[in-house]
Protein backbone atom coordinates (compact mmCIF):
# COMPACT_ATOMS: atom_id res chain seq x y z
CA UNK A 1 0.00 0.00 0.00
CA UNK A 2 0.97 3.48 -0.96
CA UNK A 3 1.16 6.49 2.40
CA UNK A 4 2.70 6.25 5.18
CA UNK A 5 0.39 4.41 7.67
CA UNK A 6 1.05 1.43 9.19
CA UNK A 7 -2.13 -1.13 7.71
CA UNK A 8 -3.67 -3.00 11.46
CA UNK A 9 -5.70 -4.58 9.09
CA UNK A 10 -9.10 -3.42 8.26
CA UNK A 11 -11.98 -1.71 10.57
CA UNK A 12 -16.00 -0.90 9.52
CA UNK A 13 -16.85 2.52 9.05
CA UNK A 14 -18.99 3.40 11.99
CA UNK A 15 -21.16 5.53 10.19
CA UNK A 16 -21.17 3.43 6.19
CA UNK A 17 -19.85 0.06 7.60
CA UNK A 18 -17.60 0.48 4.96
CA UNK A 19 -14.66 -1.72 5.43
CA UNK A 20 -11.13 0.78 5.81
CA UNK A 21 -7.90 0.18 6.16
CA UNK A 22 -7.29 0.04 9.81
CA UNK A 23 -4.75 3.15 10.94
CA UNK A 24 -3.83 5.13 14.11
CA UNK A 25 -5.76 7.42 12.39
CA UNK A 26 -8.57 5.97 10.90
CA UNK A 27 -9.57 4.91 14.64
CA UNK A 28 -9.04 8.29 16.05
CA UNK A 29 -11.80 9.06 12.58
CA UNK A 30 -14.03 6.03 13.69
CA UNK A 31 -13.75 7.70 17.66
CA UNK A 32 -14.98 10.94 16.30
CA UNK A 33 -18.12 9.23 14.57
CA UNK A 34 -18.88 7.38 17.55
CA UNK A 35 -19.07 10.35 19.86
CA UNK A 36 -21.21 12.40 17.62
CA UNK A 37 -23.83 10.10 17.50
CA UNK A 38 -23.76 8.56 20.80
CA UNK A 39 -22.80 11.75 22.73
CA UNK A 40 -23.99 14.65 20.86
CA UNK A 41 -27.29 13.65 19.30
CA UNK A 42 -26.50 13.35 15.63
CA UNK A 43 -27.59 10.61 13.54
CA UNK A 44 -25.61 8.36 11.39
CA UNK A 45 -27.38 10.32 8.08
CA UNK A 46 -26.53 13.64 9.12
CA UNK A 47 -23.01 12.91 9.23
CA UNK A 48 -20.98 12.35 5.89
CA UNK A 49 -17.54 10.73 5.98
CA UNK A 50 -14.62 11.09 3.60
CA UNK A 51 -16.20 13.78 1.40
CA UNK A 52 -14.19 14.63 -1.71
CA UNK A 53 -13.06 18.00 -1.99
CA UNK A 54 -10.93 19.21 -5.48
CA UNK A 55 -9.08 22.41 -5.84
CA UNK A 56 -7.52 24.50 -7.72
CA UNK A 57 -5.04 27.26 -7.35
CA UNK A 58 -3.79 28.24 -11.28
CA UNK A 59 -3.40 25.76 -13.41
CA UNK A 60 -2.16 23.01 -10.63
CA UNK A 61 -5.52 20.96 -9.09
CA UNK A 62 -5.57 18.65 -5.75
CA UNK A 63 -7.64 16.56 -4.28
CA UNK A 64 -7.90 15.51 -0.84
CA UNK A 65 -10.89 14.56 1.88
CA UNK A 66 -12.88 16.19 4.23
CA UNK A 67 -13.58 13.65 7.39
CA UNK A 68 -16.78 14.67 8.00
CA UNK A 69 -19.64 17.41 7.22
CA UNK A 70 -22.47 17.03 9.61
CA UNK A 71 -25.89 18.16 7.59
CA UNK A 72 -29.05 19.65 9.57
CA UNK A 73 -31.83 20.47 7.77
CA UNK A 74 -30.43 19.87 4.43
CA UNK A 75 -27.86 22.65 5.16
CA UNK A 76 -24.24 21.70 5.49
CA UNK A 77 -23.71 23.25 8.82
CA UNK A 78 -20.28 22.07 10.60
CA UNK A 79 -17.23 20.32 8.95
CA UNK A 80 -14.80 18.50 10.78
CA UNK A 81 -11.00 18.17 10.10
CA UNK A 82 -8.84 15.56 11.95
CA UNK A 83 -4.76 15.79 11.82
CA UNK A 84 -2.51 14.57 13.82
CA UNK A 85 -0.34 17.47 15.84
CA UNK A 86 -1.24 20.82 16.44
CA UNK A 87 -4.47 22.28 15.90
CA UNK A 88 -3.49 25.45 15.48
CA UNK A 89 -1.70 24.92 11.89
CA UNK A 90 -4.98 23.73 10.79
CA UNK A 91 -7.00 26.26 11.44
CA UNK A 92 -6.73 28.26 8.23
CA UNK A 93 -7.01 25.60 5.74
CA UNK A 94 -9.85 23.71 7.40
CA UNK A 95 -11.54 27.16 7.65
CA UNK A 96 -11.13 27.16 3.67
CA UNK A 97 -12.27 23.72 3.49
CA UNK A 98 -15.59 25.49 5.02
CA UNK A 99 -15.63 27.84 2.39
CA UNK A 100 -15.39 25.32 -0.51
CA UNK A 101 -17.98 22.31 0.52
CA UNK A 102 -20.92 24.51 0.44
CA UNK A 103 -22.18 27.87 -1.48
CA UNK A 104 -21.83 29.09 1.73
CA UNK A 105 -19.98 29.61 4.52
CA UNK A 106 -20.54 26.63 6.90
CA UNK A 107 -21.26 27.77 10.36
CA UNK A 108 -19.09 25.42 13.07
CA UNK A 109 -16.06 24.76 11.77
CA UNK A 110 -14.35 21.71 13.87
CA UNK A 111 -10.25 20.54 13.91
CA UNK A 112 -9.05 17.90 16.30
CA UNK A 113 -5.88 15.62 16.46
CA UNK A 114 -8.22 13.06 18.64
CA UNK A 115 -7.11 14.06 21.35
CA UNK A 116 -7.44 18.04 21.38
CA UNK A 117 -10.24 19.56 19.45
CA UNK A 118 -11.02 23.94 18.64
CA UNK A 119 -14.23 24.53 17.74
CA UNK A 120 -14.23 27.85 15.51
CA UNK A 121 -16.82 30.37 13.84
CA UNK A 122 -16.68 29.89 10.16
CA UNK A 123 -17.32 33.06 9.69
CA UNK A 124 -14.56 35.19 11.60
CA UNK A 125 -12.61 31.81 12.74
CA UNK A 126 -12.15 32.30 16.29
CA UNK A 127 -12.19 29.72 18.68
CA UNK A 128 -15.47 29.70 20.28
CA UNK A 129 -14.72 26.66 22.28
CA UNK A 130 -12.10 23.59 22.83
CA UNK A 131 -12.52 19.48 23.89
CA UNK A 132 -14.84 17.22 22.67
CA UNK A 133 -17.62 18.27 24.96
CA UNK A 134 -17.57 22.03 23.24
CA UNK A 135 -18.86 20.61 19.80
CA UNK A 136 -22.04 21.30 19.60
CA UNK A 137 -25.36 19.22 20.37
CA UNK A 138 -27.00 18.52 17.06
CA UNK A 139 -30.12 20.44 19.19
CA UNK A 140 -27.12 23.42 19.61
CA UNK A 141 -26.29 23.12 15.77
CA UNK A 142 -29.69 23.19 14.80
CA UNK A 143 -30.18 26.28 16.62
CA UNK A 144 -26.67 27.83 16.01
CA UNK A 145 -27.65 27.47 12.18
CA UNK A 146 -31.22 29.18 12.48
CA UNK A 147 -29.81 32.20 13.63
CA UNK A 148 -26.47 31.94 11.95
CA UNK A 149 -25.51 34.87 8.82
CA UNK A 150 -25.61 32.32 6.16
CA UNK A 151 -23.53 34.07 3.79
CA UNK A 152 -23.06 33.16 0.20
CA UNK A 153 -19.14 32.77 -1.32
CA UNK A 154 -18.41 34.56 -4.30
CA UNK A 155 -16.19 33.04 -6.68
CA UNK A 156 -13.13 35.26 -6.16
CA UNK A 157 -13.26 34.30 -2.36
CA UNK A 158 -13.84 30.36 -3.48
CA UNK A 159 -10.74 30.70 -5.66
CA UNK A 160 -8.49 32.49 -2.96
CA UNK A 161 -10.02 29.86 -0.23
CA UNK A 162 -8.92 27.16 -3.12
CA UNK A 163 -5.39 28.77 -2.65
CA UNK A 164 -5.00 28.20 0.75
CA UNK A 165 -5.85 24.53 0.27
CA UNK A 166 -4.08 23.70 -1.94
CA UNK A 167 -0.74 25.40 -0.17
CA UNK A 168 -1.64 23.89 2.82
CA UNK A 169 -2.71 20.09 2.11
CA UNK A 170 -1.45 19.74 -1.03
CA UNK A 171 1.75 21.99 -1.41
CA UNK A 172 2.57 21.74 2.10
CA UNK A 173 1.37 17.72 3.10
CA UNK A 174 3.80 15.37 3.63
CA UNK A 175 5.29 13.56 -0.01
CA UNK A 176 3.96 10.20 1.21
CA UNK A 177 0.61 10.98 2.27
CA UNK A 178 -1.46 9.32 -0.04
CA UNK A 179 -4.80 11.23 1.09
CA UNK A 180 -4.40 14.03 -0.76
CA UNK A 181 -2.97 14.46 -3.61
CA UNK A 182 -1.62 16.95 -7.11
CA UNK A 183 -4.39 15.93 -9.95
CA UNK A 184 -3.09 18.07 -12.94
Amino acid sequence: MAGHHLILGEIADFITGEMLPDTHDERYRQKIARFLVTHKGYAKSDIQPRNLLIVSAGNRKGRLWVDFTVTVDDHTAMVLKYGPGSLVTRYRPTLAMSRLVAPYQVPVVVVTNGESVDILDGDSGKVTASGFNGIPTRKMLAHHLAHARVAPISAARAEMEARIVYAFEIDGGCPCDDSACRIA
